[in-house]
């Protein structure tokens, strides 16, 4: 039986999410910067509804 007081956590990495490097240019970077601070979401909030929405709309001709 687990105790009220336990707290359980998971391991980092298990949420479904990987870490990767880009590179991007200073600029994208700024802009990025400048939507998350006057969005209030965090600019990895922000890369990963833009990716999303890109890869679900994105058209290959």
């Amino acid at each position: 039986m687990m105790r009220k007081d336990t707290i359980i956590i998971k391991k980092r990495g298990e949420d479904g999410s990987k870490v990767i490097t880009v590179r991007i240019k200073e600029d994208t970077l700024k802009a990025l910067d400048d939507l998350a601070a006057e969005s209030n979401y965090s600019r990895n909030e922000l890369i990963n509804i833009i990716l999303k929405y890109g890869v679900e709309n994105i058209e290959i001709r």
